[in-house]
């Protein structure tokens, strides 16, 4: 008599485990599904961002290195269905290669597409590199811009060294290699080839603002000493076109530039990598946990480690020490 009670016990089993497995492949997919929303809500990978007129927002903030995702983000911008941008810049400066990247872009972007640089509060030396990126430079009154001017910076520790009895020693090619360096001062002949390349990159940037503002010579020797402007000071000094933020710019792309009236503006933003947020890993814990080992060991292959990026070189950036 005890067999029926035993064949009842294994088919609730079966069902119990069905439902178990139910309830974990439905919690499993529901954590997958969360984790892609958070990730293209996050990348940007908006959907109406490309098929959808708008007028595309860019934002171009802090050091500027002229780094691959910036770069990638403004060749997605040529082929999307903005109908303008607006290249908002908050920088002082950064790296004179990584600025001139970025102008490259952006000139490539406005043979495209409507462009007009927004300047809220600062666009100096490199920052103003990328705003000659675009068709029209339209500042805030009290906006800082200009700071045409490069550099090249690097401390000289010798007296120290000498003071704590350090001596550092060296076998090299020719007296200009690897000079100058932290630990001797620089010879006239070092100082001399940097005062070549910074000569070399400060007319190439004084013939940029030459060409893109239409400035003859006179007009330009009066903003090309290294000096940061106001918007009104830029204005006056064909730095700038108009003054103003947005709403100015917005009607100047609908005015000059035939874009429909009330468009939304959309933020493009910098893809951040699903990696960079930790969200796999949090993936692969929440699929080994519901014991899932399979997509548990795919999410953390894909798990990876962000990279960092240091100034190094020639820069154009404004600095509140005075240096230019």
């Amino acid at each position: 008599m005890a067999a029926p009670f035993f064949a009842d016990y294994l088919v609730e089993r079966r069902l119990l485990r069905r439902q178990l497995s139910f309830w974990r492949i439905a919690a499993a997919a529901a954590a997958i599904i969360g984790v892609l929303v958070v990730g293209l809500r996050i990348s940007g990978a908006d959907a109406p961002l490309n098929v959808t007129p708008h007028i595309a927002r860019l934002a171009i903030e802090g050091v500027i290195t002229g780094d691959r995702d910036t770069l990638k983000l403004i060749r997605e911008l040529e082929g999307s269905a903005a109908a303008g941008v607006l290249i908002s810049i908050e920088s002082p400066g950064g790296t004179t290669s990584g600025a001139e990247r970025l102008y490259e872009a952006l000139r490539r972007l406005a043979a495209k597409k409507p462009t007009v640089a927004v300047v809220g509060g600062m666009a100096a030396s490199g920052g103003y590199i990328a705003a000659l990126g675009a068709e029209q430079i339209v500042a805030q009154g009290n906006a800082l811009v200009g700071s045409i001017g490069v550099l090249v910076q690097y401390p000289n520790f010798a007296k120290l060294l000498d003071t704590i009895g350090v001596k550092v020693e060296d076998v090299k090619s020719s007296p200009l290699k690897a000079a100058p360096n932290f630990y001797e001062p620089a010879s006239p002949e070092a100082r001399a080839a940097l005062a070549s390349i910074v000569g070399d990159s400060f007319t190439w940037f004084k013939a940029l603002v030459k060409d893109r503002r239409a400035m003859n010579d006179e007009q330009l020797s009066a903003v090309a000493d290294g000096r940061i402007f106001t918007g009104r000071q830029g204005l006056d000094l064909r730095l700038v076109d108009r003054l103003g933020g947005e709403r100015e710019a917005i009607e100047w792309l609908e005015r000059e530039k035939s874009v429909s009236k009330d468009l939304p503006v959309r933020d493009w933003k910098q893809r951040r990598s699903l990696e960079r947020l930790g969200i796999l890993s949090l993936s692969a814990q929440l699929a080994a946990f519901l014991q899932l080992d399979g997509l548990s060991r795919m999410l953390d292959r894909g798990a990876g480690i962000a990279e960092g990026r240091m100034l190094d070189g020639l820069v154009s950036i404004w600095q509140v020490d005075g240096a230019n």
